[in-house]
């Protein structure tokens, strides 16, 4: 054997644990466990620590995870303490979870990141630290809506505006607009501020903040507007959290308004060197705020994504400097290149942007690449909770958007049930029909906690919460009040409570004051007193006090003046419809106006709830039948661990998912919604198709889609067509389904065939009178014309629409049912009647008398075609096809 000493001398070669072997297996099994069960996107976006990273993150594709993890790594690999990380969500909920993931990666509490929070909570929490260079105490108040309105209506009084015409609650929603877009009282340009009691809307503004500051009090809007204001006049302070913050992580990112933008990007920066000019870091720190989507003063960088000229650039062009997309960070291109972004990571879906109405800018998720050069994006696609039919449907709809940075969902699980698409004659055929495939799903073993109604308006709730009553199915309403429990819906139902009897105390109670009649708590007091001494019901108590001088003069005048009114109105109760009748109160009360002088955002939904009311109590034979079926509602009141249906709008819905998702209402006017396409175009509609992506990825196992042929939208009738989106959807991943709702409907109505449609006859024994009255004018208008009659609809016009059979656009193909496909009733969209004349020449003629069955007798004031334009003795002149009318 050859002596160690004596071996020749080779280079010994380097060793690398070998695949599988044991010491591979042992340094894998040492190694963070944090890291394991991450895809590989995942895993690039948790270990990708230095520069900018925009996380584009897909429904379904464990954002949350990526997010936590990112934070777990960084602590982990030491680059940075707890305090030395910045992570901003957008509620407390999502921050408590993450805290929660964080303890449980790492294995202990993780109590030392004080700067994970909402951007509210980290804006409040800088601001007293420093309170005295925002002149305010270190112990501020922060006030809620209530105390700020409270305040604006002293300063409305101070100022003799009648706050009934400029309400306080107004006032501070302009306010906390012109917050959450960075805008200090100075610099709101002064078309808005006249928007508000003629021109004071400004000085209102200042007055308000100078009062805050006397009170030492800040509300919601300050605790950022106040950060940025703090930052920017206080350099040195911007340095000392610049320095501390080594990593910030931004969740939903395209959620953020101007204001988070500008807070942001203010802490995004390298820290500069002491004594170099804050204008060097924030470039045009002093110059007014740039508004977007006005045209005073706008700058080009931000217009040319929000502007509704058809422009279809992607991204914005270059203009040296990532700051002057946003208010007051306008010039100095060279700067910004000088200071580096530090290490910042934004995780955020531009697909899921959907609150654009409350000020979030998708803008910002979309110039994320502009602000920060070299930044590094990163796609999360790969779903882990949706089928493949799913996700291809809703990649394929939102594909239709222009403005999107671009990304497909995939999944590897198996492809499932495919997307259905329900056609129903009303709303109410609708609702029946999705009751009957809720209670297939239940007797087949289906969890009811796992089914969910998402709706586009809270209004069309009504209708689903009276059909689970009457099913018996257990249902929740989530992110708000049921139908029935919603205020202006509970005063309604107090009034006609009284009407019904007069020894109702706490309906009287409630609407005794509603509206403001000077009938405070010292009245109502005094009337409760009056009414045990004399062991009455409080009406009967009020009738009494009013002849005594026990009231002063006016507060007995008021009640004198309620208490004939329902004298009144229990007279008219017996020769008057219920419906009318409550028209009738709603109107005389005052109630009506009360809501259409309130110029809040949600005066106007509170209007359409108080319609639906209406609407809803035709079903019933007389006003006491009506109240004891809301009784039957309002007591069910299941336990908090019942089994139920929940049923929500499309906002509420983000964030959550469900194996059965029903989607009801898809038509054009609803969804996407007329209002939001009129005040926004482009970037409404996109925003509507964003919402209907997170719709259809709330589903995990079954999306079922509906659509109504008529719907009463804003009181009124209205014949509708399917949804745009619908023909968005590829046909490959989406099925045609009847109805299960019990009539005789299918096919596409008046729209035209449709490339999802499977053309077969069917019969009908449909006779409610308004399949009646669509029989009558189909023999009326095919025996005065030939059949060429066509509904309020031009067809080229629908994307249902398929090729026409003529040049005149009339079709032959008729249901076998007797309903022809060109017949349909006039479009009703935002209470304004929409038609399309075909060209043909009517028979009426100017001047003529005639009737139509919703607006009454009327005269023709012009011919266009079929069009009249007809001047209704009380509907006023409407646009309607000469089909719907017939000689008075």
């Amino acid at each position: 054997m050859t002596e160690p000493s004596k071996l020749p001398h080779r280079g010994v070669p380097e060793h690398q644990p070998a695949a599988g072997g044991i010491a591979a297996r042992a340094r894998a099994a040492a190694g963070p466990q944090y890291l394991n069960g991450l895809n590989p996107e995942q895993r690039e976006a948790v270990e990708t620590l230095d520069g900018p990273v925009l996380v584009l993150a897909g429904a379904g594709t464990g954002k949350t995870r990526v997010l936590t993890t990112r934070i777990a790594h960084i602590l982990s690999q030491g680059r940075a303490r707890p305090h030395e990380i910045l992570s901003v969500t957008f509620t407390n909920k999502a921050a408590r979870e993450m805290k929660l993931r964080l303890g449980q990666m790492l294995g202990q509490a993780v109590e030392g990141m004080p700067w994970l929070g909402t951007f509210h909570s980290i804006g409040g929490r800088i601001q007293r630290f420093h309170a005295e260079l925002v002149q305010l105490k270190s112990n501020f108040t922060v006030l809620d809506v209530d105390d700020q309105v409270r305040l604006l209506k002293q300063l409305l009084q101070a100022e003799n505006i009648d706050d009934k015409r400029w309400p306080a609650r107004m006032l501070a929603g302009l306010i906390d607009g012109w917050k959450n877009r960075g805008l200090t009282p100075s610099q709101v340009p002064a078309g808005e501020a006249a928007m508000f009691a003629n021109g004071k809307g400004g000085k209102l503004y200042a007055t308000y903040q100078e009062r805050l500051k006397i009170l030492n009090a800040a509300d919601f809007g300050d605790l950022l507007l106040e950060n940025i204001r703090l930052f920017r006049e206080n350099p040195d302070v911007l340095r000392q959290y610049q320095s501390r913050f080594k990593f910030i992580l931004v969740d939903e990112y395209q959620d953020t308004n101007v204001a988070q933008y500008l807070w942001l990007r203010l802490l995004s920066q390298a820290p500069a060197r002491p004594g170099v000019p804050l204008s060097a870091i924030i470039p045009g720190r002093i110059d007014p705020p740039v508004i977007p989507g006005h045209a005073e003063g706008v700058n080009s960088d931000v217009q040319s994504h929000i502007e509704e000229s058809g422009d279809k650039e992607d991204s914005p062009p270059d203009s040296g400097s990532a700051l002057s997309a946003h208010p007051g960070m306008t010039g100095a291109p060279a700067a910004a290149s000088a200071s580096p972004p530090k290490n910042i990571c934004c995780v955020g879906d531009d697909d899921q942007s959907i609150y654009g109405w409350r000020g979030a800018e998708v803008d910002n998720i979309l110039r994320f690449e502009h602000d920060f050069p070299g930044a590094k994006v990163i796609r999360l696609e790969r779903n882990y909770r949706s089928t493949g039919h799913i996700l291809a449907a809703a990649s394929h709809l939102i594909a239709h958007n222009e403005g999107r940075l671009g990304k497909t969902l995939r999944t590897e699980d198996v492809d499932g049930e495919k997307v259905t698409v329900t056609g129903s004659w009303d709303s109410e055929e609708e609702a029946r029909a999705i009751g009957e495939e809720i209670e297939e799903l239940q007797r087949a073993g289906d969890n009811l906690n796992e089914v969910a109604i998402l709706v586009r308006a809270s209004f069309q709730m009504r209708e689903f919460e009276d059909r689970f009553v009457t099913l018996g199915l257990p249902y929740r309403v989530i992110g708000g009040p049921r139908f029935y429990e919603r205020a202006e819906i509970r005063d309604a139902l107090a009034y006609l409570r009284v009407i019904n009897s007069p020894a109702d105390d706490l309906a009287f109670e409630r609407i005794v004051n509603v509206p403001k009649r000077g009938l405070g708590d010292a009245t109502v007091q005094l009337l409760h007193d009056h009414a045990r001494k004399r062991r009455m019901p409080l009406f009967e108590a009020a009738r009494a006090v009013v002849e005594t001088d026990e009231l002063k003069p006016k507060a007995r005048g008021s009640l004198r003046e309620l208490i004939l009114q329902f004298d009144r109105w229990r007279a008219q109760r017996e020769v008057t419809a219920h419906t009318e009748l409550a028209e009738i109160v709603l109107d005389e009360s005052g109630y009506t106006e009360m809501w259409q002088k309130d110029r809040s955002a949600d005066a106007a939904g509170r209007l359409d709830n108080l319609k639906e009311l209406v609407r809803s109590m035709e079903e019933f034979e007389n006003l006491q039948g009506f109240l004891e079926h809301i009784s039957l509602v309002m007591d069910r009141d299941g336990g908090a661990e019942e089994e139920a249906v929940s049923l929500m709008t499309l906002h509420s819905a983000k964030g959550l998912e469900f194996d059965n998702v029903f989607l009801p209402g898809w038509e054009e006017g609803l969804f996407p919604s007329q209002r939001t396409l009129d005040e926004q175009g482009r970037a409404g509609l996109e925003e509507e198709r964003r919402l209907a992506h997170v719709g259809l990825t709330r589903a995990r196992r079954r999306a079922k889609l509906y659509f109504a042929t008529n719907r009463r939208i804003h009181g009124t009738w209205s014949t509708t067509i399917p949804s745009r989106f619908l023909d968005e959807l590829p046909s490959a991943n989406v099925e045609i389904t009847e109805s299960k709702g019990g009539s005789g409907w299918g096919g596409s109505g008046g729209y035209g065939p449709s490339r999802f449609d499977n053309v077969e006859s069917f019969g009908s024994s449909y006779t409610t009178p308004g399949w009646q009255r669509a029989q009558a004018n189909r023999n009326r208008s095919q025996g005065g014309r030939g059949g060429q009659a066509r509904g309020g609809f031009e067809e080229s016009q629908s994307s249902f629409s398929g090729s026409r059979g003529d040049a005149s656009g009339s079709r032959s193909d008729t249901f076998s049912g007797g309903f022809s496909r060109n017949k349909r009733g006039p479009m009703v969209i935002e209470g304004e009647l929409v038609a399309k004349s075909t060209g043909t020449v009517s028979e009426f003629s100017l001047d003529d008398r005639v009737f139509h069955e919703k607006f009454g007798y009327g005269h023709v004031v012009k011919i266009d075609g079929n069009k009249l334009t007809i001047a209704f003795d009380k509907a006023g002149e409407k646009k309607v096809l000469d089909n719907f009318v017939k000689r008075a």
